[in-house]
């Protein structure tokens, strides 16, 4: 049956009637005015534009019908193209029996497009398992890939994956992604975290992290790896997740060697300093009233330098601990404003040093902190240190303690020095990290930070930042009451509270079910 002529003889019966109605109903009025004018003397002129008139008004209303008629076929096909597809376009399937002309060429069509559509559904899925499975070019790629499912589930993983992590890829196919790949993050930033957020928020979306270390059990060997992932919502195959792996274990290990080799021989740097420090201070005690202010001047220097020094050793023994996860923190009931007056009488000199006055302001009656406090002071340490590094021409370092609505002891350390750019603030916790544009003029390991947050972190609290390019930085962190913590002393065997302060986050989801 040829449907497509006897469409086009229906819109040509339909364009006929009406241009047939058009001209009669103008020849009509025509007829009907002249008759008028002849009893009630109306002008040919006057007759005219009436006619004219309506017969413009007569063709708006006819052209209105003829592109309904003529759009409809049209519209139908559109419409089901927009229903069967896999955008994700909610559009109902068109009513095929309502159309008044072009009904048996758009239902032959949809019948079409319906069988066409199950037979290419049928055909691809069959042709991507094959792919999938057999063929798939990924299987040559030299880089460690898995494909995850909307419910993490690994739809593909290629040879290099299963040869990365020791697991033959039948055993890695349809199973949970996460009980499969036991890995930590160097911040609280992890791929569980990060998929969460786009599922809810984003169609599309990618990422990428530094570092990632994965433990592999059967004494297969630990990886340390970049990630890299791409997130597509809805896809037409259930290919929402595709993850790739960049290996950096030889270079990533040689760093955490390079941690741990430093930290053995600053170790050996601990007994001289001690000795170095106690004849500093002896000096001072014995000879104070007999030096002249040049000798005083030069004292208060070796001393400043010493404390710095002695924080440069601290932090690098106690980095060491977090990476190799050995740092503990008994947490006991302390005085916040004691533990931050002695912290600022203790760093008082370096900034003396350099011209700088410590300013704080410390809230009456604050709540008891449940902290380590050799940790706790190390942080308040680094914080008060950067911030006399980095203030630049600026002579004041403000030091607030307070307590905030949610309940939690927040110290804020503010400079008004050089200041941090917004486009690395997001890697100033990380290891090793250092501000490319002052780094030459500005000594420092790039650890300090790293370990602050690490120490907050094992406390149970967070450490931010606030900065303005050329205006200064506010570095503050939070801690929790003491009274927050008693439930875990109820529940512990012991009276103090020991927690372990590492700088690897592991997946939540690693323990769904």
């Amino acid at each position: 049956m040829d449907y497509l002529s006897r469409t086009k003889r229906q819109y040509w019966i339909v364009l006929f009637v009406c241009f047939l109605i058009y001209n009669a109903l103008i020849v009509g009025l025509w007829l009907l005015l002249h008759s008028l004018g002849s009893h009630f003397h109306v002008a040919n002129d006057i007759a005219l534009l009436i006619c004219s008139v309506f017969g413009l008004l007569l063709m708006i209303v006819f052209s209105s019908i003829i592109s309904k008629y003529l759009i409809e076929p049209l519209k139908a096909i559109w419409q089901l193209i927009l229903h069967i597809s896999p955008s994700g376009v909610a559009v109902p399937a068109p009513n095929i029996d309502s159309l008044k002309t072009g009904r048996e060429l758009v239902a032959n069509l949809a019948m079409q497009v319906y069988q066409l559509t199950a037979v290419a559904g049928q055909y691809g899925t069959k042709a991507a398992d094959s792919e999938l499975n057999n063929n798939f070019v990924a299987n040559k790629l030299p880089l460690p890939l898995f494909i995850l499912d909307s419910g993490e589930t690994i739809i593909y993983a290629n040879i290099a994956a299963s040869d990365y992590i020791g697991t033959p890829v039948k055993d890695l196919t349809g199973k949970n992604f996460y009980m499969v790949m036991d890995m930590s993050f160097p911040s609280e930033s992890t791929l569980d975290k990060w998929l969460k957020d786009v599922k809810a928020n984003t169609a599309t979306a990618s990422m990428s992290w530094e570092r990632v270390r994965l433990n592999v059990l059967d004494n297969h060997p630990t990886r340390l790896f970049d990630l890299a992932a791409f997130y597509n919502k809805d896809n037409p195959q259930n290919y929402e997740t595709m993850l790739v792996l960049f290996d950096h274990t030889k270079q990533y290990s040689q760093d955490d060697q390079a941690v741990s080799f430093v930290a053995l021989s600053v170790h050996e740097l601990r007994t001289p300093l001690t000795l170095l420090r106690g004849y500093i201070e002896a000096f001072e005690e014995e000879l104070g009233n007999e030096m002249n202010p040049d000798l005083k001047d030069f004292m208060q220097k070796m001393g400043a330098t010493a404390q710095q020094l002695n924080a440069f050793v601290n932090n690098i023994l106690n980095v060491a601990r977090v990476d190799n996860d050995q740092l503990q923190l008994s947490l006991h009931e302390e005085k916040w404003d004691s533990i931050v007056e002695s912290a600022i009488t203790n760093i008082a000199l370096r900034a003396k040093v350099r011209g700088i006055k410590l300013e704080s302001h410390i809230e009456p009656g604050l709540p008891t902190v449940g902290v380590d406090r050799l940790s706790i002071y190390e942080v308040l340490n680094n914080l008060i240190d950067n911030a006399i590094k980095y203030s630049n021409d600026s002579k004041v370092i403000k030091i607030d303690a307070h307590l905030t609505h949610e309940g939690m002891i927040e110290t804020t350390v503010q400079d008004f020095g050089v200041g941090i750019s917004p486009n690395i603030m997001s890697n100033l916790f990380t290891k090793f990290y250092r501000d490319h544009r002052n780094r030459s003029q500005i000594g420092g390991t790039g650890l300090g930070l790293y370990l602050s947050k690490a120490i907050v972190s094992a406390h149970g609290g967070n450490i931010w930042v606030r900065s303005t390019l050329g205006q200064g930085s506010i570095f503050g962190f939070t801690l929790k009451p003491y009274t927050m913590l008693a439930e875990e002393i109820k529940n512990s065997d012991n009276k103090d509270i020991v927690r372990g302060a590492h700088g690897w986050i592991k997946n939540h989801s690693l323990y769904r079910r």
